[in-house]
């Protein structure tokens, strides 16, 4: 603008005082800190104990435990047909230990016959003999018994992934002790015992294999299918003590840390020239450390070697009786383990519970701590975990731990006092500078997790949290 020239406003009229983009020239302005809307509340990291490993591996010895082949069934799924997987038939227990060297199971996966079953259909009744594996594919089924009056009681709930009638494989003679009711439209893969014996007599692996498990004889176990110790109690007189010892698993289950790196790098103008008034390296290094452990705590939750939802023994994983989770379907993931210290559940999970809450009329306490209100059931707290995924069906998982390493529960994994460290096993390393110019620093997070016993973790799994009634 020349000397001499008005200024004027957007109506025309003179300008009487000195406009702010013009101040702004002469400001300083106040600033926050760089934000970053990926940060939670990270309730895992700070909830869970954490044990010092020296040499990066944690060895979890336990008392001798017989396999007992009570895994998930994996399908492939093509348009409306659905098969089996064939090696996933080693999860049924009569074919735990079968060495298929001729493709029998491959011969068995495409004997399994599709079945649909509408809600409210009869599966299999009790009473009736056994002579047919149920594979279920998809869908809920109730397990359903005679109460003590006579009336029909809910046993329990199997969902995608369990089996049922697998007695009809070393037992002919076997009954059905409970009705399977489909609880939702189930599609299930039925394999019929009449053509598995057919198979045994062309396949001599799979006809001794068979044989060798019927004469097997049982093990001495406890209800956690450990290793019994005999003792005497209650005798009198001068009996014979039973000698014992106690069996260790002769290959226990080592955990190795894992990482997650990343490589900061940041040119020597900014560090040197724009430091002021905010430090420009340590702001990039707070935001580079949270988004660490925002993958650490996702890969705690997650991942398939060491994560939660994948460690937890499949004994300890329930199916929501109704699909939302109730105050019914807590209780009953609570009454799973002794000491539960805490839950861990999506927002829109707790969200859901809270209606069904609302439903009944119930209010849950809440506790403080650190200076959040966190609800409570049972007084367990429910910490809130963004990290456990909810799938496009609206589905998710709840998670109830002990923790503690004196407790037998659930506990995290690092190695302090590594070189440049800036927080237990988590450190910066100076990596140099190179010819543009960039400085370049190694950021890198050790860890894991271990679950000392398996009913130190349970999960209430197939949650729905979009229903709204």
């Amino acid at each position: 603008m020349s000397v001499g020239e008005e200024v004027r406003t957007e109506q025309g009229k003179p300008q009487q005082s000195l406009g702010t983009a013009a101040a702004r020239n002469l400001a300083t302005t106040t600033k926050s800190a760089p934000q970053m809307q990926e940060i939670s509340s990270r309730w895992l990291l700070r909830t869970l104990p954490w044990v010092n490993v020296q040499g990066g591996t944690y060895r979890v010895n336990r008392r001798l435990t017989y396999a007992m082949g009570d895994g998930r069934i994996t399908f492939l799924k093509t348009g409306d047909r659905v098969e089996v997987v064939p090696p996933e038939l080693r999860e049924l227990p009569a074919l735990r230990t079968f060495d298929d060297g001729a493709g029998v199971l491959s011969e068995l996966a495409q004997r399994c016959q599709q079945r649909e079953y509408a809600p409210g259909d009869v599966i299999a009744s009790f009473g009736s003999r056994t002579d047919e594996v149920y594979l279920l594919a998809h869908g809920r089924v109730e397990k359903v018994g005679t109460g003590p009056y006579g009336d029909d009681a809910v046993l329990g709930v199997l969902a995608d992934g369990a089996y049922f009638g697998d007695t009809a494989l070393l037992d002919g003679e076997a009954i059905w002790e409970y009705t399977a009711r489909a609880h939702t439209a189930c599609t299930v893969l039925v394999l019929p015992r009449q053509d598995v014996e057919q198979i045994a007599e062309r396949a001599d692996g799979l006809r001794e294999h068979l044989e060798q498990m019927r004469s097997a004889p049982a093990h001495e176990t406890n209800k956690y299918g450990e290793k019994a110790i005999d003792l005497a109690a209650g005798h009198t007189g001068e009996p014979d003590i039973p000698h014992t010892f106690v069996d260790y698993e002769a290959k226990p289950r080592e955990y190795e840390l894992s990482v997650a790196q990343t490589v900061l790098r940041i040119h020597t103008r900014v560090a040197d020239l724009y430091n002021q008034p905010m430090n420009q390296t340590e702001q990039q290094l707070r935001l580079t450390v949270e988004a660490l452990k925002e993958r650490q705590e996702h890969e705690l939750i997650n991942n398939r070697e060491f994560g939660l939802l994948h460690n937890c023994e499949y004994d300890q994983r329930i199916q929501p009786h109704d699909g939302v989770p109730s105050p019914d379907d807590m209780d009953e993931l609570l009454s799973r383990r002794r000491g539960t210290k805490l839950f861990l559940a999506h927002p829109r999970a707790i969200a859901a519970f809270g209606r069904e809450l609302n439903k009944r009329g119930l209010v849950p306490e809440t506790i403080e701590i650190a200076g959040n209100r966190i609800p409570t059931w049972r007084g367990v707290p429910i910490y809130p975990c963004n990290k456990i995924p909810v799938t496009e069906a609206r589905t998710t998982s709840i998670i109830a731990m002990r923790t503690g390493e004196a407790e037998q529960g659930v506990i995290g994994l690092h190695q302090a006092g590594i070189p440049d460290e800036i927080e237990p096993s988590l450190s910066c390393r100076f990596m140099g500078i190179n010819e543009q110019a960039i400085i370049k620093y190694l950021v890198t997070a050790y860890y894991s997790a271990a679950v000392l016993v398996p009913d130190a973790l349970g999960v209430l799994e197939n949650v729905e949290i979009g229903r709204w009634q």
